[in-house]
């Protein structure tokens, strides 16, 4: 019902008149040339107006996307997945080969999608978005459940990049939600929707980027210790700016079966600028919030098809955001600090339910619910700055470290230090620093490269293959 409502608004919402093209001439162009008609009168044209100066739009719709591949470098990695979105950029479990591959997503996800922003009545637009990622290599829709899947009956050291993700290979997998703006009011959308904590980070993150930043690369950090849930299928938001302060509301609507990784979520957002310094701050709860997993090469239960089954593990989580970033002339200096606390789940689902991704879904005693006796409390702090050297030119750099304590229940004890650690409960975390130089030749032409280093250690790193990865990689990101 909601994909049905969200096509429907974007055809009313679509009248036969065409969006006017800002004229953009190339540079160094003879002073007796005539100028450019518009943005569309040459690729060199087109690729040198934002999109903003040149969208592709219709009416009150505009299409838009990015593609964004490059070539990398892994100390320690696996193979890319079939339906995954990137490479392994920060040290993971599985990760155990040492080399050079193709690198989807350096910067920031691949994605198609249409936009609809169209006048109603004096003072209200008919807003949607509706938007899905993909890999630029193999044109598939990301789909973290069915990465997971794939890896079911490999051990670690025989896998391909899978993820634990919002992205479940659906055709609105970012985002596909409607709504309606008042300039006095605000704007109330419902639908697929990021969660408030996850569209914050990204703003407040020096290094914003898949492959360059510990917070772009894992959801876990606007999950709050969950990943699937960065992203609610059902939400109800609402956002109020108000002079230099700002305001925001989500809640999900339904569990399970509506598509979402969690049997509820809410959250709470508040905001404000002072100048070139700007503060937001979220307050998370989620009840039943499933963190979903390959069984990895272990026994599989008979009579399952192993492509359709993934493991999940439930909490109930709470979880604070705190983000503050500042800007001085060419400089923009950021800082972050995140906290959750993981609980065992209030329901135990003993007879499995679906996840996001149609086809898998977690079956009967696949599911963990006592994972949390003693409750995690994870926390996460980052700074760095973002320079920009000439308008088309700028540098950015962060350090990333986030920590757990020890929620191991008695009589357990841990022992052991690095991959040997005893157990994923005892107390540890994973630190990372990044450097990223990011060229806009054009408007709508971004070539990069960077480098991020990441490391666990503790608890987090037991049963890790390795402990540390290094992932220079090369790339170029092209807008329409």
């Amino acid at each position: 019902m909601k994909k049905n409502l969200i096509f429907a608004l974007l055809f009313i919402a679509a009248p036969p008149t065409v969006a006017r093209a800002t004229v953009v001439s190339p540079p160094n162009a003879s002073s007796g040339a005539p100028p450019a008609n518009s943005c569309f009168s040459s690729l060199w044209n087109f690729l040198n107006a934002s999109s903003d100066e040149c969208p592709l739009s219709y009416g009150g719709v505009t299409i838009f996307g990015n593609i964004d591949g490059g070539y990398g470098y892994e100390q320690w990695g696996v193979p890319l997945g079939m339906n995954a979105k990137k490479a392994n950029y920060g040290i993971q479990k599985n990760s155990g080969n040492t080399h050079w591959l193709w690198s989807p997503n350096g910067i920031s996800t691949s994605v198609y999608g249409v936009k609809m922003n169209e006048k109603f009545a004096d003072g209200w637009r008919l807003i949607g978005v509706a938007e899905g990622g993909f890999d630029p290599f193999t044109l598939r829709l990301i789909n973290g459940p069915a990465s997971l899947a794939a890896n079911n009956k490999d051990k670690l050291a025989y896998q391909t990049s899978n993820f634990d993700s919002s992205r479940a290979g659906q055709w609105d997998n970012s985002q596909g939600f409607f709504g309606v703006s008042s300039r006095n009011y605000g704007i109330l959308t419902f639908g697929r929707t990021n969660a408030l904590s996850h569209s914050l980070l990204t703003a407040y993150d020096p290094v914003a980027s898949v492959a360059f930043s510990q917070l772009g690369f894992s959801g876990a950090y606007s999950g709050f210790g969950v990943n699937s849930t960065t992203r609610v299928n059902t939400a109800v938001t609402y956002r109020l700016n108000y002079q230099n302060l700002r305001f925001a509301a989500q809640t999900q609507i339904g569990g399970f079966d509506d598509g979402n990784a969690a049997a509820a979520q809410s959250q709470v957002q508040l905001g404000a600028n002072f100048g070139d310094l700007s503060f937001d701050g979220v307050y998370s709860i989620a009840k039943d919030a499933a963190s979903f997993s390959s069984y990895s090469g272990a026994k599989l239960p008979a009579g399952y098809n192993p492509n359709s089954i993934v493991q999940a593990t439930l909490a109930d989580t709470r979880g604070l955001e705190l983000l503050a970033r500042y800007k001085y002339e060419s400089f923009r200096f950021y800082v972050g600090y995140t906290r959750a606390v993981l609980h065992n789940p209030s329901d135990t689902y003993l007879m499995g339910f679906p996840t996001p991704a149609a086809g898998i879904f977690v079956p009967p005693g696949a599911v963990t619910s006592n994972a949390y006796a003693v409750p995690r409390r994870y926390q996460t702090v980052w700074t760095g700055v973002r320079y920009k050297i000439l308008t088309n030119l700028a540098v950015s750099s962060g350090v990333y470290w986030d920590t757990q304590n020890d929620y191991l229940p008695a009589p357990g004890v841990c022992s052991g230090s690095g991959a040997s650690t005893s157990n994923s409960k005892c107390a540890g975390g994973r630190y990372s620093y990044s450097l990223l130089l990011d060229y806009k030749p054009l408007k709508r032409l971004d070539v990069y490269a960077g480098a991020m280093v990441s490391n666990v250690y503790g608890g987090t790193a037991s049963g890790y293959l390795h402990t540390q990865n290094i992932d220079p990689t090369v790339g170029v990101r092209i807008r329409f």
